[in-house]
């Protein structure tokens, strides 16, 4: 139940709280004994936990939602200007602020480990975090995912003065943050529709490491050949600061790579790179004992959509295992599927994607049509279109890039299922008959809502 305030209780208001990052974000304000109160569109997992927890959480936007005098008003970056609750705030006198900026505020006043780059961002961080609390740091977290660890929460309340923040570029949203260590997992092609080119994107990571405090450091990712084509720039930016840098790498450092790679429980080369990068963290700058790693590394299990167990469901004698993924890039889509082909070298992998907004699949097209090859079935649905950020391309549709894969890859079986709904039905047409022990998995992968088609499956 929310909590009643005494008079001299800080209250804040969240304005799309059910955001994973912003939801974190609150239940750091809840755990400093603020009043706590937010807004969004839908309920979801999250608005339902949050409200457990004691936020008043309430589902569209007006006016009306605003509580009386808020000490702070706190918006998603996804809320446009005309928001009734914005434009309430300002009207009494309050300046919003965007989560990034808050976010900001926070990492001026911690000792902060900011984790970016394109793909990997959520492992790397929850990772740095479990190793830094095995460690003896205890330090405040805020992921983009939900980890079991923290009781299947996005935030960790420390008791020290450290911080480890999953750090986003999209809108540029991470030049609001002052690390003392910047970690970067790696550069791509992603959020063409803000960057418009990969130039933009590489000219941006340069200021988020340039927003890095004097006499801190860089850990970077040498197999990443974009961010290591930045060498230079980066060395200028660190000489000018006195930061040292650590560039690790899983194809170099074997010996390192090797240990990981043999405790890790969670499969895929991408995720050994994952972990090196917490691993170089917490070893090479924070000093933690090799044995400590180790056994905090080995000890993760993955977290909420990311390779993520949801169950079997048995169709024509097959018992099928059922994963959640939250792959959405051409890049992750790959790493994601060939982990799975490497901890299932035998088993026909059944692929269910939706691909998340229009213009990510417009600006790579042919790279997604080269994404899926370690899938022996793919189901394609149609595409989640982004509230407000998006607008189908007649051109560039789910159906179009299942008929362009086939047309690529004509031995492979590809489908276009116009009604998700239907995907368990669509599954028990294509399967075979059981002909041996080995049951075929179907991973559900996407960045939108296919999360809620993986349930209807299972029920």
């Amino acid at each position: 139940m929310p909590k009643k305030p005494s008079p001299t209780q800080l209250s804040a208001h969240f304005i799309g709280i059910g955001g994973i990052g912003i939801s974190a974000l609150s239940r750091w304000f809840l755990a400093q004994n603020w009043l706590v109160s937010g807004s969004d569109l839908v309920e979801s997992e999250i608005t339902k936990s949050l409200r457990k927890e004691g936020v008043k959480v309430i589902i569209g936007h007006k006016k009306a939602n605003l509580p009386h005098k808020p000490s702070m008003v706190i918006y998603n970056s996804a809320i446009k200007p005309d928001n009734p609750e914005l434009l309430a705030a300002k009207a009494i006198g309050i300046n919003p602020l965007s989560y990034a900026e808050t976010i900001g505020c926070l990492t001026k006043a911690y000792k902060t480990i900011a984790v970016a780059g394109s793909h990997g961002k959520s492992t790397t961080t929850s990772l740095t975090a479990l190793v830094l609390i095995a460690g003896g740091f205890d330090p405040n977290v805020v992921v983009g995912t939900v980890l079991k660890e923290f009781g299947n929460k996005n935030f960790h309340f420390g008791k020290t003065k450290w911080f480890v923040l999953e750090a986003d570029e999209w809108k540029a949203s991470f030049l609001n943050y002052h690390p003392f260590i910047s970690v970067v997992t790696n550069i791509d092609k992603e959020h063409l529709d803000f960057y418009k080119n990969l130039a933009s994107v590489k000219k941006t990571f340069l200021k988020f490491l340039a927003k890095n405090s004097e006499n801190g450091f860089f850990v970077l990712n040498q197999d990443n050949k974009i961010l290591n084509s930045l060498r230079s720039p980066i060395t200028k930016i660190a000489q000018k600061k006195n930061i040292k840098i650590f560039w690790h790498s899983a194809k170099k450092n074997k010996i390192a790579a090797g240990k990981i790679k043999k405790i890790m429980k969670i499969p895929g080369e991408h995720n050994v790179s994952n972990a090196l990068a917490a691993y170089t963290v917490a070893r090479e700058i924070l000093e933690i004992k090799e044995a400590v790693i180790l056994k905090s590394l080995g000890s993760y299990t993955g977290a909420w959509r990311r390779m993520e167990f949801k169950g079997k469901l048995e169709i024509r004698n097959w018992k099928l295992e059922i994963f959640d993924d939250y792959a959405h890039h051409p890049t992750e889509i790959k790493a994601t599927l060939s982990a799975f082909r490497q901890k299932y070298s035998k088993n026909k992998i059944i692929c269910v994607y939706q691909p998340h907004q229009a213009k990510r699949l417009k600006n790579l097209f042919d790279e997604f049509v080269a994404a899926f090859n370690d899938a022996d079935i793919l189901i394609m649905t149609p595409i989640y279109e982004v509230a407000g950020r998006d607008k189908i391309n007649s051109s560039y549709t789910s159906e179009k890039l299942a008929a362009a894969i086939l047309k690529k890859y004509p031995e492979k079986q590809i489908y276009y299922l116009n009604n998700p709904k239907n995907i368990k039905s669509a599954v028990t047409k294509i399967l075979p008959p059981a002909t041996s022990h080995l049951s075929p998995l179907i991973i559900m992968m996407g960045a939108g809502t296919i999360s809620e088609y993986t349930k209807l499956l299972l029920k």
